[in-house]
């Protein structure tokens, strides 16, 4: 199988998960810090923090620290494309 496939697929596994969804259609109109992901979606800050995790160890998300904040941001142009192709808003 073509690797170009298999890593799409990766990604979109791991994408298939609604909140993850959220997170990356939240993101894809600007970056943000946990605190304000989490506010945002109201869950708890650990399970955003999970779900962030996860996506930055598949290269969906980079991170950068502001001080004593982590401020998250899509990698790719094409994830931004992805939410406006799916009509996903948070």
């Amino acid at each position: 199988m073509d690797n170009s496939f298999q890593e799409k697929a990766s990604l979109l596994k791991v994408l298939g998960h609604p909140v993850r969804l959220r997170i990356v259609a939240g993101l894809a109109r600007e970056g943000a810090c946990v605190k304000d992901i989490w506010e945002c979606l109201n869950m708890s800050q650990a399970v955003v923090s999970q779900h962030l995790k996860v996506m930055k160890e598949h290269g969906i998300v980079e991170a950068r620290r502001d001080g004593t904040r982590i401020h998250y941001a899509l990698r790719s142009e094409m994830l931004a494309e992805l939410v406006r192709v799916l009509h996903l808003e948070i």
